[in-house]
């Protein structure tokens, strides 16, 4: 189901600093989204959506973020994507993504996109002119396999496609990298599964990777995931259960060796794994930070 729903706010304050994502504003134009990865963590009970397969979206949301985007003194990065994909199928047709880049640009905002979808190549014109300000676009990458991805995110283009967007972007002088998280236990949580995301990003032309060993495992979110888990890797909620009963976060098997790997591999090839905050006259500088 698609249908519209009125919001009353569109830039919500981050919690100060966001050493992740380098994010002052977030926003969301939709609720739910069409990708359905089965380890998406919004589904939580905590986020109030009582079908995440529904989309909801949010008719008036250009009228109110130029509002707000007018009435904002303090200029910060705006991030999207981070409670669905602002790239997800619907957006080819309503384009409300597409209307909010088109006012970003006009007030001079900068902005933050993190997707999983080659849609986002539409807007290359609009990153452009906000990257006069500042413009970081993230591809989330857990796996370089399109087969496993398929089974993993259903509905979101294939890690081949992101990365082909990603050097195109890249060669665009957009400043891009991946969001490598989640990384599911006894999944994705090998030293071939890394290696093979770190060399990849860094030929499609990524700056950087926000690395994220493990999963949350939360109420809803947690029931849904094994369910999946059931379907396509029998047996493998079972490990789940024994290994991390009912606790918040399943980090990776292996986590130390994994990082180590990761940092070295990312040092070999000059890629950062932490992303600068936007900064006045300093937008486009990443720090290595490793």
């Amino acid at each position: 189901m698609i249908k519209p729903i009125q919001a009353k706010v569109m830039l919500s304050h981050v919690k100060q600093p966001d050493t992740w994502f380098g994010l002052k504003y977030s926003m969301n134009l939709y609720r739910g989204c069409q990708h359905q990865c089965i380890y998406c963590d919004s589904r939580s009970e905590c986020y109030q959506i009582e079908n995440f397969s529904d989309i909801l979206y949010k008719e008036n949301a250009i009228e109110l973020l130029e509002n707000e985007l007018a009435r904002k003194r303090v200029k910060g990065t705006i991030g999207t994507g981070s409670m669905n994909d602002p790239y997800m199928p619907v957006e080819a047709k309503l384009k409300l993504t597409q209307q909010a880049l088109e006012l970003i640009a006009r007030y001079r905002f900068p902005v933050h996109v993190i997707t999983k979808s080659d849609l986002v190549l539409r807007d290359l014109d609009l990153l452009r002119r906000i990257n006069e300000v500042y413009t970081a676009v993230s591809f989330t990458i857990t796996t370089a396999d399109d087969q496993l991805a398929k089974k993993l995110e259903p509905g979101a283009p294939p890690p081949s496609a992101r990365l082909r967007a990603m050097k195109i972007l890249a060669d665009n002088g957009i400043l891009t990298g991946v969001t490598m998280m989640p990384i599911l236990p006894f999944i994705e949580d090998n030293e071939e599964n890394i290696r093979q995301i770190v060399t990849l990003a860094h030929e499609h032309g990524a700056a950087y990777i926000l690395p994220g060993f493990g999963v949350t495992l939360r109420d809803r979110q947690r029931s849904y995931y094994y369910d999946k888990l059931d379907r396509h890797f029998p047996g493998l909620r079972q490990q789940y259960e024994r290994q991390f009963g009912g606790q918040y976060f399943a980090p990776a098997n292996n986590y130390e060796r994994l990082k180590m790997l990761f940092d070295e591999l990312c040092q070999q090839v000059g890629m950062a794994n932490r992303l600068r905050p936007y900064q006045p006259q300093a937008a486009t500088q990443l720090t290595l930070g490793f």
